[in-house]
């Protein structure tokens, strides 16, 4: 049974790795029980904004800047999910220790346009999702490295360097990475 060991964690795409839209992604792990993992896809920016986004959902938007919609991951895509410091109360939130949240309700993103939602926040469409042992699997088939989440990187780092900031946490520069691994 597994014990949410990666449940806070960044999930770094080892190069060779994790392909596709994975490659060289950095994804913030939000749950890990015995069901399996979710988790959030952080630095690959869609062609969507927010304010576009927000005027499709018919909400009023008057924000002093526009952020990107991220691809969150391949698990339903249609769906928006806000990664954002753990304030307010929203209908729909799993906190997610230590002070970040995620929020599916409506009533986020018309308080993000409104002016008056989080200030540190990081909309998705989709998530990236593991069954049971899955994710342990992909581990050792050396397609992913861990390390504890920074909030930091995931709201303050510019997005083309979230991979390689997450990646120094682990004491490593990201061209020491390679594409093979060794086991005995």
């Amino acid at each position: 049974m597994n014990d949410g060991i990666f449940r806070h964690q960044f999930l770094l795409a080892m190069p060779g790795g994790a392909g596709g839209n994975f490659t060289q992604s950095l994804s913030f792990i939000a749950e890990h029980n015995a069901d399996g993992a979710m988790g959030l896809v952080i630095n690959k920016p869609g062609d969507l904004t927010v304010s576009d986004m927000l005027s499709q959902m018919n909400i009023n938007a008057d924000i002093g800047h526009d952020r990107p919609v991220f691809w969150g991951g391949p698990v339903q895509p249609e769906r928006g999910f806000v990664l954002h410091r753990d304030e307010g109360d929203w209908e729909s939130t799993l906190h997610v220790d230590p002070g970040l949240a995620i929020t599916t309700s409506r009533d986020v993103l018309e308080a993000i346009g409104n002016g008056c939602g989080p200030k540190d926040y990081l909309i998705t469409l989709g998530y990236a999702g593991w069954a049971d042992g899955q994710l342990e699997d992909e581990m050792r088939a050396n397609s992913w490295l861990s390390t504890p989440a920074d909030a930091q990187i995931i709201f303050a780092t510019p997005i083309a360097e979230r991979w390689s900031a997450a990646a120094r946490l682990l004491g490593v520069q990201p061209h020491q990475l390679s594409a093979h691994a060794g086991h005995s």
